[in-house]
C-alpha cells in the first residue's frame, strides 16, 4: 500500500505538476515553457468564472451543511422518539453516488415535470420555479442539491461529537441556570472543536472536487453560469486536447488542496505535541 500510494498518487502528481510547465497538446511532452500556461490560465474568462462559481458555491456549504447538520445532530441528540428512523433517513442520501443527486434533483426542478408542474398542476398557474434555466440562479439550484447529498455527513459526525460530551456539563449547565443555546454556543461547540475541524476539511475537498454533481445537473449551463474548476480541467484535456492547460488548472486545484490539508495538520498534530 505505501508503495501504491507512492507511486501512483505522489508520482503521478508530480509527473502533472512538472508537464504542467510544458506545451503538451494531445500527448505529454513538448517544450519547457515555464509559467505560460499558468498566465494563459489566470487570463481565460471561463477559467476565472469556474473559480468564482466555486467560491460562491464554497462558502454557502460550507455555511448551511454546518449550521443545518448541527442543528439537527442537536434535535436527535435529546433521544427523540424513532432516533434511528430519522438518522437513516437523513443520511440516505450521502449513500448515493453524485451523478444519482444531480439527477434527481435535474427532475425535480425541472419545469415540465418537476416542482413547478406538481404546484401548477394544483390550480396556482402563474407559478414559476425553474432555476437550473435561469443563470442568476442555476449555481444555486446546484447547492440545494449539494446540501441535500452532504448534509446527513454532517448530522452524524455532529451527532458523534456531541454523544462524547459529557453528561456532567449538561447538569452542570442546568443546575447553573445557563440558557441551552449558551451552553452550546461558549461551552459546547468549544469542545467539539476536532470535530469541526475533521468537517471543514471534509467538506472542503468535496467542494473543490466538485465535478459529477453539475455535470449531472447542469452540464455547467446554461453558458458558463455553473461552470466550475475540476469540468474545465476535464474539458481542457479531453475536449480542447490541450493537456499541459488541463494540468495548470488541476496544479491549481491542488494548492487549493494543500491550503486545506496543511491548516488540519497543524491544529489536529501540531496541538497534541505542543501538548
Amino acid at each position: 500500500m505505501m508503495l501504491t500510494a507512492t507511486v501512483v498518487f505522489v508520482g503521478c502528481t508530480l509527473w502533472t505538476v512538472v508537464y504542467s510547465f510544458t506545451n503538451s497538446r494531445l500527448l505529454p511532452g513538448g517544450d519547457w515553457v515555464g509559467l505560460a500556461q499558468y498566465e494563459r490560465l489566470w487570463g481565460t474568462r471561463r477559467w476565472l468564472i469556474s473559480v468564482e462559481n466555486l467560491a460562491i458555491y464554497g462558502f454557502l456549504m460550507l455555511v448551511f451543511s454546518l449550521v443545518i447538520g448541527f442543528l439537527l445532530a442537536a434535535i436527535i441528540d435529546q433521544r427523540i422518539r424513532f432516533e434511528d428512523a430519522f438518522r437513516t433517513i437523513f443520511l440516505y442520501p450521502y449513500a448515493l453516488s453524485f451523478i444519482v443527486t444531480g439527477l434527481v434533483w435535474q427532475w425535480l426542478l425541472n419545469p415540465e415535470f418537476g416542482i413547478q408542474a406538481a404546484v401548477r398542476s394544483m390550480g396556482f398557474e402563474t407559478f414559476a420555479f425553474d432555476p437550473l434555466y435561469n443563470s442568476d440562479l442555476v449555481l444555486y439550484g446546484v447547492i440545494v442539491a449539494g446540501l441535500w447529498h452532504g448534509t446527513g455527513l454532517v448530522m452524524c459526525l455532529m451527532l458523534a461529537g456531541l454523544r462524547g460530551i459529557d453528561e456532567d456539563v449538561w447538569k452542570a449547565s442546568r443546575v447553573d441556570g445557563i440558557p441551552a443555546w449558551k451552553t452550546y454556543i461558549f461551552i459546547v461547540i468549544p469542545m467539539m472543536r476536532p470535530v469541526f475541524v475533521t468537517t471543514l476539511v471534509l467538506i472542503t475537498a468535496s467542494i473543490i472536487k466538485l465535478y459529477d454533481l453539475v455535470i449531472a445537473q447542469t452540464g455547467g449551463g446554461p453558458g458558463l453560469s455553473s461552470e466550475v474548476p475540476a469540468k474545465f480541467v476535464f474539458d481542457a484535456m479531453f475536449v480542447s486536447q490541450n493537456l499541459a492547460q488541463g494540468f495548470a488548472a488541476s496544479t491549481m486545484m491542488l494548492v487549493a488542496v494543500i491550503f486545506v490539508i496543511i491548516p488540519w495538520a497543524y491544529l489536529e498534530f501540531g496541538g497534541k505535541k505542543r501538548g
